[in-house]
């Protein structure tokens, strides 16, 4: 990748390394999703030839490596193949659906402060152009319970979350669950045929990472906040 930086003010893409790996948006879908993952390879390098890589069929609209610099694979109007199988709400076609963003981390390491402003500022500007709500943007093993834990338990949703480019949930002591623990993991988008156990896990790396075991109340409450507060949407389609 190329050594210019993010200026403070503003989004530097890098557009010098297209992908071939992708298509068109199907059945009218625009994207109402950003779908976040990490690339699970030792350096952005080797991430970026696997990207473009006809042979591999797999791509994503954009690529951040440690040091915060952005590569633009695929425009934004066409379709990636970065999610995979999976579902999110009634959504099954995620990736006609969504933008893919993949940040360069092996999967063991913390996310770099340089590659979190990074995604921050790209995110800003890709909810601004399609009109995603915070709520739109998960990661891929919310959309994959049980296949996909990317981008992990090291990822900071809750800073992200503080800088307005995802959602939280409250955490005040007044909060209370619900008799309907998985309705509300569905009512917030979690796909529930995979299995009760990979939900569990995927809604705990992501707001609770760490914690095992039965779910309990604390579960039960973050998860009728999320349902309350952030509802999954129907997908959005061209008019």
């Amino acid at each position: 990748m190329h050594d210019r930086g993010i200026a403070p003010d503003r989004v530097t893409v890098h557009l010098t390394h297209p992908s071939p790996n992708h298509g068109t948006r199907r059945d009218g879908l625009i994207p109402s999703l950003i779908v976040i993952h990490y690339t699970a390879m030792a350096t952005a390098e080797e991430a970026l030839d696997r990207l473009c890589d006809p042979a591999t069929e797999v791509s994503s609209h954009y690529l951040i490596d440690e040091a915060g610099r952005i590569c633009r694979l695929i425009p934004e109007t066409r379709r990636a193949w970065h999610a995979g199988a999976g579902r999110w709400g009634s959504l099954s076609d995620v990736n006609s659906a969504s933008v893919g963003i993949e940040l360069a981390n092996d999967g063991t390491c913390p996310f770099p402060p340089e590659q979190m402003a990074a995604l921050v500022a790209l995110l800003a500007e890709i909810r601004g152009r399609w009109n995603i709500p915070p709520k739109g943007v998960i990661g891929h093993s919310d959309m994959a319970p049980g296949r996909k834990t990317d981008p992990g338990a090291l990822f900071d949703w809750q800073s992200l979350a503080e800088d307005g480019q995802a959602v939280w949930p409250e955490t005040h002591e007044t909060l209370r669950g619900t008799d309907d623990l998985w309705g509300d993991l569905a009512r917030f988008g979690y796909p529930l045929e995979v299995g009760m156990d990979a939900v569990l896990d995927a809604f705990r790396l992501r707001f609770r990472p760490g914690v095992t075991g039965p779910a309990d109340e604390t579960d039960r409450a973050i998860a009728a906040d999320l349902a309350r507060r952030f509802p999954v949407d129907p997908p959005r389609r061209d008019a």
